[in-house]
């Protein structure tokens, strides 16, 4: 699903600035990215619909239903099919929220199609709505002494609650759906257990017509070629709601000529069958093919269709009774039925052979029954409960970004607990960029970036390719069954926009309780240009989890004793960072809550504290095993990501939680770098404490640890976590790096440690990373590749700090101390001054230049047009000698124009003239083995 282009890096001397939509005045005074202050959120009537929308991007509704989703930065209509605005399973049944009837073609939408559809009469219908300010997702108790940019909490802008309700219709038509068929009307019947009933037609494909539809006299037994056809069929009346057949496959081994039954309607048949060559259930609409689950094709089994409202549902039972639903298609209510038809027939339902007939196979059908309608119920109906839930979608729309959130909640209000077994909080139809012939992984998806805080390890799907930014697992590009209108013949096209659980959630929603699904993002895009659209990502993080801007100056102690961790907190203190972390194999142990720990930690906090520095520790959650009563059981053919984990469900994990929340209330630490966090294995475990199975094991585990990384952050504690929950709270994920090339010789490390920021600041702010910087030897490669002893290798010590701190990003330094000698405390202060000289502008977003390679100069440009520095460039010359020469700076995303005051490293400062594209074409000079700086105003 990802289109793995060829992305051109910049050259040397005269970069290119693909910026030429915005390079004009008039669409520069327009760009939201250097003026997003005049794009307001609003909620408005307009023409028969809702609309929701801030100058950029509007969602627009109808009786409750998207039915337009329009990027007003590009005049592109983004939706091509209405859709259901979500889907709950509740106790076993699934039902819409909203949705409209009758669009005739899925490639596009037109208005005068929407005019013309009708409210879906299975769903939950629309009931009204109401807007407030947005509001805060959670509490957060912001650490303003690592904050250099404004930000805000909760962002500004309109929150829209769009409420649905069970009406008396979907009651009905549920009542329908699910009642015993004993209760229904018969219309039509036969066992074919002689002749064939008066109306009853036999229709065979040509190399056929002496087997029929009878083999040896019996009735309703096939003998005849894999792939050809013979079949019974039978006019039913419009009335008819639920078709039978029993089926037993025999010997037959067809694929797509299996046998089966097949309802046809005016211009349109669809069938299901038994694809006896490979043990699946097929079903076709209109002759494309849908692979179901598998098959028994050693015993007969029952296929059923019913008709309920604008969908035709599939199933199959072996025993009559007890169904499982295969799949459903949209038939809309005013399509007229015409026959059925059951045996042996085409793709299509008809009764075409293929060239290649294949071996005889014999194969029976036992009973084909057409019924019609349930009487009507007087009394209390199975699904009366429904009318006391409340359906509730909420969306964001923010101010200053083409941003929205989405999610669902649903309250009971009923006098009994209903389960949620899974859901879809967004289901849409988006117009595809492309549609391939024959489709393959190169299909580029929709230009939205989407996020979700349902996220588990650090899962960012494509997300270095600038074509294709889809965040996180739990939303998904998936095929559109409703488009059979594409080119791809196997209708494959992820053209399909849903999200939803990996597993469950499976939740019993007790009476008066109210369940919230997981949000979704979406980021809609004005271009597809690499630097401009991952800017867009990372000013989505600015304004949906602010938290990320703090940006402390942080330490790994080597050890944790009492002696080595004042010393480290001492040293930080002098030079001016701002936190002390107990690194892993430091000996720090959060999960011993003796007193006697935990009173040694609380005076450690204090002691740094009385210094100004904050103080914390590491723990490891996953990719260790606990023992098989705790461990995590995953289902067959599965392992978990890490190779082992502790389920968090189970007591251990339990009383792990307990452990860290309550280490951090006694010793009033300041930082949790959580490593290996809960990333996302199931548990099958029906023993543990925490969930019941399977089903609900993945969301049980997901609600905990985000709640507990929600707790942090109303508390202040600072959350390093190698893992994607930045939406729920966490400050830093590694910037990238693999740390076995921390035990290359020490030169190497230095630009390979630049192309790690160069690269991991595409869709992270500089803040949102970490590097590591190990002091002392980490995992090999002896005293070559160890900085220690600091004052020996002075100049490779202040690379790596001019590396970092002239990125905005806080590297790991890990050892037992910052400096050794007054030479090196004098370079470490110097690259801490320099970063707080200048930290508002260093922690803002990165322009990149030139990736390194070691050949030539490499660097990046930091840029906000909102600071005095509106930009500061960071140039770095791994060669020999001095560089010398002229590159041409991007400049526009600094909102400069017309002229620029250029301050150099050395302090003084020269007045330039843009050009038109506000790029400067400028003189750089780089000494040998180091960098230069230069900030422009």
């Amino acid at each position: 699903m990802r289109k793995y282009g060829l992305f051109i890096t910049m050259c040397v001397v005269c970069m290119s600035f693909a910026l030429t939509a915005w390079s004009a005045d008039g669409a520069r005074e327009n760009d939201w990215m250097l003026h997003g202050g005049r794009y307001k959120a609003y909620v408005k009537q307009s023409g028969g619909r809702l609309i929701m929308g801030n100058g950029l991007v509007e969602r627009q509704f109808k009786d409750g239903t998207t039915v337009g989703m329009n990027n007003l930065m590009t005049g592109e209509g983004m939706l091509r099919s209405v859709r259901a605005e979500a889907e709950l399973e509740i106790d076993g049944v699934r039902i819409p929220v909203g949705g409209l009837l009758g669009q005739p073609a899925h490639n596009y939408l037109l208005p005068e199609w929407i005019a013309d559809m009708t409210s879906d009469p299975m769903a939950f219908s629309f009931a009204g709505y109401e807007t407030s300010p947005i509001k805060k997702r959670f509490d957060w108790k912001p650490r303003s002494q690592w904050i250099s940019l404004p930000t805000e909490w909760p962002a500004k802008g309109i929150e829209l609650v769009m409420k649905y309700r069970a009406g008396d219709e979907l009651l009905r038509r549920l009542e329908a759906r699910f009642a015993s068929d004993d209760n229904r009307t018969t219309i039509a019947s036969s066992d074919f257990s002689g002749v064939l009933p008066e109306g009853w037609r036999v229709v065979t494909s040509e190399g056929n017509t002496a087997n029929a539809f009878s083999n040896e006299g019996k009735t309703g037994e096939i003998l005849i070629p894999a792939n050809t056809c013979a079949y019974v069929e039978k006019d039913i009346p419009q009335e008819t709601e639920v078709v039978v057949a029993r089926i037993t496959p025999g010997t037959d081994r067809s694929s797509s000529w299996g046998p089966g039954m097949a309802w046809v309607f005016d211009g349109r048949v669809v069938k299901l069958y038994l694809r006896t060559a490979d043990s699946r259930f097929g079903m076709t609409v209109d002759g494309s093919e849908r692979m179901l689950q598998t098959c028994r094709v050693d015993a007969p089994v029952y296929i059923r269709m019913q008709r309920t409202g604008g969908v035709l549902t599939c199933g199959f039972s072996y025993d009559g009774k007890a169904w499982t639903e295969l799949g459903e298609t949209d038939i809309e209510p005013t399509l007229q039925s015409r026959c059925v038809r059951a045996g042996k027939m085409d793709l299509s339902g008809g009764n075409t052979e293929h060239a290649d007939k294949g071996a005889p196979g014999r194969c029976r059908v036992d009973l084909l029954k057409v019924m019609g309608g349930l009487p009507q119920n007087k009394g209390e109906r199975m699904f009366d409960y429904l009318k006391d839930l409340e359906v509730n979608v909420h969306y964001e729309i923010y101010d200053g970004i083409p941003l929205i959130s989405k999610w669902f909640t649903l309250g009971n209000g009923s006098s009994r607990s209903v389960r949620l077994d899974t859901y879809k909080s967004e289901i849409l139809a988006v117009m595809e960029p492309e549609n391939t012939v024959v489709f393959d992984r190169s299909f580029t998806t929709p230009n939205i970036t989407v996020e979700s805080d349902l996220v588990h390890a650090n899962q960012q799907d494509g997300a270095d390719r600038f074509d294709n930014l889809m965040i996180q697992h739990h939303v998904h590009w998936n095929r559109d069954p409703l488009y059979t209108t594409q080119v791809d013949w196997p209708m494959n096209i992820p053209c399909l926009l849903e999200s939803y659980p990996e597993y469950g959630p499976a939740e019993d929603i007790s009476s008066g309780a109210v369940f919230a699904s997981h949000r979704v993002w979406e980021l809609f895009h004005d271009t597809w240009d690499r630097e401009r659209k991952t800017l867009q990502v990372r000013r989505m993080y600015r304004v949906a989890a602010p938290w990320i801007h703090e940006n402390p100056i942080f330490m790994h102690v080597r050890n944790a004793d009492d002696a080595s961790v004042k010393k480290a907190i001492d040293q930080c203190a002098e030079v001016g960072f701002e936190m002390v972390i107990m690194t892993f194999w430091s000996g720090v142990d959060l999960e011993d809550d003796s007193p006697a720990n935990l009173e040694r930690m609380k005076k450690l906090a204090d002691y740094a504290h009385s210094k100004g520095i904050a103080l914390g520790g590491y723990s490891l959650l996953a990719s260790r095993s606990v023992g098989k009563d705790n461990d995590v059981v995953m289902p067959e053919g599965k392992t978990p990501q890490f190779g082992a984990a502790p389920c968090l469900g189970s007591e251990w994990g339990q009383r792990y939680m307990d452990k860290l929340r309550r280490y951090f209330e006694t010793t009033g630490q300041d930082i949790l770098e959580h490593d290996g966090s809960y990333p996302g294995d199931e548990c099958a475990s029906t023993s543990h404490p925490g969930h019941r199975g399977l089903a609900d094991s993945q969301w049980k585990q997901y609600q905990t640890i985000s709640g507990f990384y929600k707790d942090c952050k109303s508390k202040g504690i600072f959350l390093n976590i190698p893992d994607w929950y930045f939406m729920n709270g966490q400050n830093k994920t590694g910037m990238g790096y693999r740390e076995a090339n921390w035990s290359l010789p020490r030169k190497l490390q230095e630009i390979i440690e630049r192309q790690n920021i160069y690269d991991g600041t595409w869709i992270k702010a500089p803040s949102m990373g970490w590097m590591m910087v190990p002091l002392v030897e980490y995992q090999g490669g002896g005293a070559a590749a160890t900085i220690e002893p600091l004052k020996e290798h002075l100049p490779h010590y202040e690379m790596r700090l001019a590396n970092n701190f002239g990125a905005g990003v806080i590297a790991c330094y890990r050892g037992p101390q910052l400096f050794d000698s007054p030479e090196t405390k004098a370079v470490v202060k110097k690259w801490v001054d320099f970063y707080k000289a200048h930290r508002p502008i260093l922690d803002s977003d990165i322009i990149h230049l030139r990736r390194p390679d070691g050949n030539d100069w490499d660097g990046f440009i930091h840029v906000n047009p909102a600071l005095k520095e509106k930009g500061l460039m960071m140039l770095y010359n791994p060669l020999s000698h001095d560089i010398r020469k002229k590159i041409r700076v991007p400049l526009y995303y600094t909102g400069l124009k017309d002229k620029v005051t250029v301050r150099h490293a050395d302090g003084t400062t020269e007045k330039l003239r843009l050009d038109s594209d506000c790029s400067l074409l400028m003189d750089i000079e780089i000494p040998a083995g180091y960098c230069s700086w230069y900030v422009f105003e």
